[in-house]
């Protein structure tokens, strides 16, 4: 007997950025439509026949907050029966990482407003956005611990101190600061400049640094895992 089924498929992105002065905040856009309209949700949409889920959520980002993000990974699927008012609509998530002061937000297409919201005072949201925004935020937490994809929402060059506190911050603990500079002095996968910040916020302009992928890639391909 053939399954009956009428599902649509969708995708949502939950970006995160971060600033030293604003913490780790994701982008909301304000809808124009029905359900929940005027009402703040995750970018997204639905997926266009013969477009693959990346190619619909890049647009998606683009057209609906005017951003392009590098780092975009898929999250989870949210498939509840009963999450769109709409009918039977699965949701496949992608979560991504950026530096927001890289963009200048542009809302467009369904969307009226485009904003960025600290993760700990987030608006209602529409659907089961919330939830997709609890889950995206516990993989950062566990991610960042194994992989260097902090690196995404920091400067190209940025002082050491500016890495310690945005693992602090993702975290939502205190770090060891002197354990955690050996750890990354002893993988290697900070490059220094001849360079100080120019306008510290305190005390004396700190040394700049880069991430040094080229270093990273080799440690993995020698078997030699990242972990703070």
């Amino acid at each position: 007997m053939e399954p009956k089924q009428n599902i649509r498929l969708c995708v949502d992105a939950v970006v995160f950025g971060y600033t030293a002065k604003e913490s780790i905040s994701v982008l909301l856009i304000k809808r124009t439509i029905p359900p929940f309209m005027h009402r703040w949700a995750l970018p997204g949409g639905f997926v266009i026949d013969g477009e693959t889920l990346e190619e619909a959520v890049t647009r998606e980002l683009q057209t609906e907050a005017g951003v392009h993000i590098n780092y975009l990974e898929q999250l989870y699927t949210f498939g509840q029966p009963e999450r769109d008012p709409r009918g039977r609509i699965v949701s496949v998530a992608y979560f991504g990482l950026v530096n927001p002061t890289n963009f200048k937000l542009a809302a467009s297409s369904d969307a009226e407003d485009a904003n960025w919201f600290d993760i700990k005072k987030l608006p209602d949201l529409a659907f089961d956005h919330a939830a997709i925004v609890e889950a995206a935020v516990k993989r950062l937490r566990a991610k960042i611990r194994y992989e260097p994809i902090g690196f995404e929402l920091l400067d190209k060059k940025f002082p050491i101190s500016d890495l310690e506190k945005l693992y602090e911050t993702v975290l939502d603990r205190p770090i060891d600061r002197r354990n955690f500079q050996k750890k990354i002095n002893h993988l290697g996968i900070l490059a220094g400049h001849n360079e100080k910040q120019k306008h510290p916020s305190a005390g004396r302009p700190a040394k700049l640094y880069s991430f040094n992928e080229e270093r990273y890639f080799q440690l993995k391909k020698e078997g030699i895992t990242f972990e703070i």
